[in-house]
């Protein structure tokens, strides 16, 4: 037998027709004759012609019994790749949905990118948003990438490395969460053959001398067993069950042991008829030999996430070895070896509904795709997916005994958002087996976890993505922060739109016309004028480049009606009055003019300009009690224009507070996200627990600062922003 090309396309249909119909069976046969036809004068890197490869694909896929839709996609997986098929010819050809499956698998090689990691990112992400649209995609890309592997001694060193390091640590983990252990063992173990040859040679050697012992003791142990089980009238079958080279090499690195240190490498599987029957031999098998304390298992009565269900229970053999012994029933036998693929809703011919305990199998997929739009880049979506991936996991109760399933290291924050993003929004505080514990307590399985909630908290803390430890959890508290940045950015974009116009003399209505609007939402393809404040308001565009585009014919009208009036007149029009502060002195030149530090007017203040003795003119709101009482004849009137240099102005702002913790940090936070510099910031606890806090910020005018004043006063238990004269 050929261990690289086991199958033929006899091999393949005559598995086919085990449980798929005759018209099916013929869909399938004309994939396989457009595939062999398509890759005609392709071969592999083994010299083996190309067509080879995906009838490999298909026959992992038929052992798996899955539906004649990814049999066929199995064989077009690399049609559109390599060929000259499109997705459009796949369509037409078959179904949308086998093209949807192809097109899933398919890299994104006509993209160009600035490096091979970010190429190979964005088809990853690529491929996480196909499976959460059609699980199917991940079948023909873990059979795929299984051939691969069997394949990989073709390829040169550093490519068999890359390709190695990524099945570990994208899809073996992948196997694992559809519950595909059969498939899982063999990418681990071939992955380690590629990355540590001497590690994997030498655990290889060392099994083999020590393989007689093994094999008698696991006999001896398979006999007591079954002869036990005869006794009781319990019909099954005893195996033993090899150890996997990854798990031994991972033991050994994790326990810090040689090879002869590790001695649970005896294993044996009971399959069963019935779940009593499992019961009923765990109490036999405990009985016979000494069980070893913390070391049972019972994954029928909890079954983990990806549905794998048995009995664990290590012993103490005769000869004074630990002995694993695994029992399960059939069905669950056929789960545990091919997970999600035993359990194929389409294999009945319809798909999963939402309400189906099969889709709920698949959900973790849709909250990737969730994920991915809180991500900038699709590097940044791979990392954060890395860890949910490849982490050790948890499993913590509800009060109402519902398991959640975690990353190891995840704190309380993390179970409230994996319930449910309302209730981890909401959260104000959790219990660990009834006793209060913080936000970032590190939970441990068995643990029962209630989470308070409150309708009227203001959401969750930036910090909180800091003690996070689930791609998912940071994915939906980024998620909480851009929705309420929209609405904020709406409004400080059209503040920020509406002060420019003014600045530069314009009127508002003037401007804003539905000519103008229409024009610049085309220029810059935004769909609705809110879109257009948003963007303003978080800077990807600047004010003054929309206004520049709104006023582009207004402006061109003004200009050829003053070249008009100058040619009619034969005199030119005043200049424009610009000054150093932005503020004019009517009818006087050459003088000093400085803005109060006590009041700090800002543009759009009313305003008054004050002689002082020998330093020129001092500008004050007119409100500010330094200039109330003084003596009228040296008060001018003074006005606000462009300054020479656009610039920002300091103002002194209160706030007031009842005291809280994280109060200064939420402050932060608002001013941080408005995209406000801070001069000054100082805080003070009354004794009456309250709260102030003196801010020195800088802003462009009067609606910037009404904007911010606003923000302020919607942080909780904040009753009173305003500005200060001092």
């Amino acid at each position: 037998m050929n261990l690289e090309y086991p199958y033929s396309f006899e091999d393949v249909f005559k598995l086919c027709k085990e449980y798929l119909s005759e018209k099916q069976l013929e869909v399938i046969e004309k994939a396989y004759l457009l595939a062999k036809k398509a890759h005609a004068g392709q071969y592999r890197k083994s010299g083996e012609e190309y067509i080879l490869h995906p009838i490999q694909v298909a026959g992992i896929l038929a052992e798996l019994k899955l539906d004649y839709a990814t049999i066929c996609a199995g064989f077009l997986h690399d049609v559109v790749e390599d060929t000259n098929y499109s997705f459009e010819d796949i369509e037409e050809e078959f179904t949308e949905d086998i093209a949807k499956i192809v097109d899933g698998v398919t890299k994104l090689d006509k993209v160009k990118y600035t490096s091979k990691k970010e190429s190979q990112a964005e088809n990853h992400r690529k491929l996480f948003m196909a499976i959460a649209s059609d699980i199917r995609v991940i079948f023909v890309k873990l059979a795929d990438r299984l051939h691969n592997m069997r394949t990989l001694k073709h390829m040169r060193e550093e490519k068999q490395r890359e390709i190695s390091s990524e099945t570990l640590e994208i899809y073996a983990p992948l196997a694992h969460r559809l519950g595909i252990s059969s498939i899982k063992w063999e990418l681990e173990d071939t992955s380690l053959r590629y990355l540590h040859p001497e590690k994997y040679f030498s655990i290889v050697r060392q099994m083999k001398q020590k393989r007689s012992v093994r094999v008698e003791s696991i006999k001896n142990a398979c006999e007591e067993i079954v002869s036990v089980l005869e006794e009781n009238n319990i019909v099954g079958e005893v195996n033993g069950r090899p150890k996997h080279i990854y798990s031994i090499y991972k033991k050994m690195q994790k326990q810090n042991k040689s090879f002869d240190e590790i001695y649970d490498l005896l294993a044996v599987r009971v399959l069963v008829n019935t779940v009593s029957d499992c019961y009923a031999t765990l109490g036999l098998v405990n009985n016979m030999w000494l069980p070893i304390p913390g070391r049972m298992k019972d994954y029928i009565a909890m079954p983990k996430p990806n549905m794998y269900q048995s009995l664990h229970t290590t012993l103490l053999s005769p000869a004074g070895q630990p002995l694993e012994v695994q029992i399960r029933t059939y069905e669950m036998h056929e789960i545990a070896e091919k997970g999600i693929a035993a359990h194929w809703a389409y294999k009945e011919g319809r798909k999963a509904g939402k309400q189906d305990n099969f889709y709920q199998k698949l959900n973790w997929f849709q909250k990737i795709a969730e994920g991915d739009e809180t991500e900038d880049t699709a590097e940044g979506f791979m990392d954060s997916l890395k860890v949910d991936l490849l982490s050790d996991k948890i499993y913590v109760f509800t009060p109402n005994s519902d398991i959640i399933e975690l990353p190891k290291g995840s704190c309380v924050v993390d179970f409230a958002y994996a319930i449910h993003s309302e209730v981890g929004n909401k959260m104000i505080g959790a219990t660990i087996n009834d006793k209060i514990v913080p936000f970032d307590y590190i939970l441990s399985t068995g643990e029962i976890c209630d989470v308070r909630t409150s309708n009227s908290s203001s959401g969750p803390s930036r910090d909180w993505l800091k003690i996070a430890k689930s791609s998912q959890t940071k994915s939906k508290i980024k998620s909480f922060f851009k929705k309420a940045a929209r609405e904020e950015n709406l409004e400080k974009g059209e503040v920020l739109l509406k002060d420019e116009i003014k600045l530069n003399g314009f009127d508002i209505d003037e401007v804003m016309t539905q000519e103008a609007i229409e024009n610049v939402l085309q220029r810059y393809k935004y769909s609705s004028i809110e879109e257009l404040y948003r963007t303003i308001g978080y800077g990807a565009i600047s004010a003054n480049q929309v206004f520049m585009r709104l006023t582009e014919k207004i402006r061109k009208e003004k200009q050829t009606k003053e070249k008009l009036d100058k040619l009619l007149s034969g005199s030119e029009d005043k200049k424009k009055i610009v000054t150093e502060t932005g503020v004019y002195l009517k009818g006087v030149d050459n003088i000093l003019v400085r803005l109060s530090k006590c009041c700090k007017p800002i543009p759009g203040d009313n305003i008054v300009g004050f002689i002082t003795k020998g330093r020129g003119v001092t500008v004050h709101r007119t409100e500010c009690p330094n200039v109330q009482h003084e003596d009228e004849n040296r008060l001018l009137e003074v006005e606000w224009v462009d300054s020479i240099k656009r610039r920002d102005y300091a103002v002194s702002l209160q706030v007031h507070s009842f005291d809280k913790e994280m109060l200064l940090n939420e402050v932060l936070l608002k001013l941080n996200e408005s995209k406000i510099v801070i001069k000054k910031i100082n805080s003070e606890l009354k004794s009456d627990k309250t709260c102030i806090i003196e801010l020195s910020i800088l802003v462009k005018n009067v609606d910037e600062c009404d904007f911010i004043i606003k923000k302020l006063r919607q942080i909780p238990d904040v009753y009173s922003v305003e500005r200060i004269v001092k």
